[in-house]
């Protein structure tokens, strides 16, 4: 593809082209003036006064075109200019200028597309016009993608979307190398997101992976790093600088979501266990030592057990434990 070298052009002030304009308009006028009364006196002879009117009404003509090389550039805008179906230059500078009248505004053909859907309104009576922008914006913006449905590397179907914070800083690329550059970053940004979404499971799913791999759950800043870093190289040919990608969404799939709940609330529920019984195991062991040390009683190995499976019952039960008193012996 053949690449637009941009050309950063400082336009004349527009107070000056304007003051200038309406001098040069002026003069036209008085030289009108000026040639009838000469040609009504008998100063000058029919040619004279032919080549004189002609002049003024030259100039005339020519001032008033120059009236449309007046442009207003706001902050944060970028004009990208045309002449005779040639790159002319690029005015960054915000202010009130004065450029070439027959050079036009390049600007992305679907914002005129919209503009005329825009345009009409309501029934055939109510009939709005609205003009497309013909300047780039340079300001940063956000864009949000739909969520899209992907695979994992596991093969499990996932939903994710991501929040682009983008901004253009070549105008000239945006505009000249991209239809438009705005549909480009959003089909880039899909892209993008599947490619590197494919590439990392959901979550950990067996106890025996690595805790330490990326997941998409549990290592989102890092792989929105890796998104954002990929995302730049693909729109750096349409003048678009990606400040930051953040993943919005991450789901599974609703056709998996509900077994997926499931497993992760079994996950929950075995390491809650484990933790209970832990803390079960070290109560009766503490209990039998601070009954052996100060001697409370003496108990045999069967009597241990019993008191074993005894704590262990009431510690671990998922309801409150009934007593039994036994007024015997437990043989």
């Amino acid at each position: 593809m053949k690449q637009s070298e941009e050309r950063i052009i400082k336009p004349l002030n527009g107070f000056v082209g304007l003051i200038v304009n309406i001098i040069v308009l002026l003069l036209s006028v008085l030289l009108f003036v000026f040639d009838v009364i000469l040609f009504e006196g008998l100063a000058i002879n029919g040619l004279t006064f032919g080549l004189l009117l002609a002049l003024s009404i030259i100039v005339f003509v020519a001032s008033c075109i120059c009236f449309g090389g007046l442009r207003v550039i706001n902050p944060n805008e970028a004009l990208v200019l045309s002449l005779f179906g040639k790159y002319y230059g690029t005015v960054y500078d915000s202010g009130f200028y004065f450029v070439n009248p027959f050079a036009t505004a390049i600007y992305p053909k679907k914002a005129e597309e919209d503009a005329t859907k825009e345009a009409v309104q309501g029934s055939a009576k109510q009939i709005s016009f609205k003009m497309a922008p013909r300047k780039i914006s340079t300001k940063i913006q956000t864009f949000a993608n739909g969520s899209q449905k992907v695979n994992d590397s596991l093969g499990n179907p996932i939903e994710v979307s991501a929040i682009i914070v983008w901004k253009v800083i070549n105008a000239t690329k945006a505009v000249i190398n991209i239809d438009d550059y705005k549909t480009y970053l959003s089909n880039q940004t899909d892209s993008t997101i599947r490619n590197i979404a494919r590439l990392y499971p959901y979550d950990i799913i067996n106890d025996n992976d690595d805790e330490e791999e990326m997941t998409l759950r549990g290592s989102a800043s890092k792989i929105a790093n890796e998104m954002q870093e990929e995302l730049s190289q693909r729109v750096a040919n349409a003048g678009i600088e990606i400040i930051d990608v953040r993943l919005n969404q991450i789901a599974y799939a609703p056709e998996i979501a509900a077994a997926m709940l499931q497993r992760q609330q079994a996950v929950a529920i075995i390491a809650a266990r484990q933790k209970i019984v832990e803390g079960a195991v070290s109560m009766v062991e503490m209990a039998l030592d601070r009954l052996k040390d100060d001697n409370v009683v003496d108990l045999d190995e069967e009597r241990k057990a019993q008191m074993v499976s005894n704590l262990l019952v009431v510690l671990c039960g998922n309801k409150e434990a009934s007593p039994i008193v036994n007024a015997g012996s437990i043989y």
